[in-house]
């Protein structure tokens, strides 16, 4: 199961890394990782691309959509960005504490 998510996070070259010699973008992939080894079917992913350049971003959005279809998760993602929000089923916009629009795009 390891190899496979390393292969999949497309990090399996730097199995035997530390976290110090890694990039940004695949310190975040390793953490991903983490989160899906055992399978959850919740994901919970506050600002998964926070602090990644647009490259990293995507591939990170990529892989969580990724394990979503294979392991039939549930995805919930807390984003600003709205480019990643608009590549979900369901957007739900909060300000204030309160749900302002609640928007199905696609089933």
């Amino acid at each position: 199961m390891v190899k496979e998510m390393l292969d999949t996070l497309g990090l399996s070259k730097r199995a035997k890394h530390l976290p110090n010699q890694l990039s940004g973008g695949q310190q975040q992939r390793v953490a991903i990782g983490r989160a899906l080894i055992n399978s959850p079917s919740i994901i919970l992913a506050d600002e998964p691309t926070g602090n990644l350049d647009k490259k990293n971003s995507q591939e990170i959005v990529e892989l969580l959509k990724y394990s979503n279809k294979k392991y039939n998760q549930t995805l919930i993602l807390i984003t600003h960005d709205e480019n990643i929000a608009l590549q979900a089923n369901r957007i739900i916009r909060i300000e204030d504490g309160k749900i302002i629009s609640d928007e199905i795009l696609r089933k």
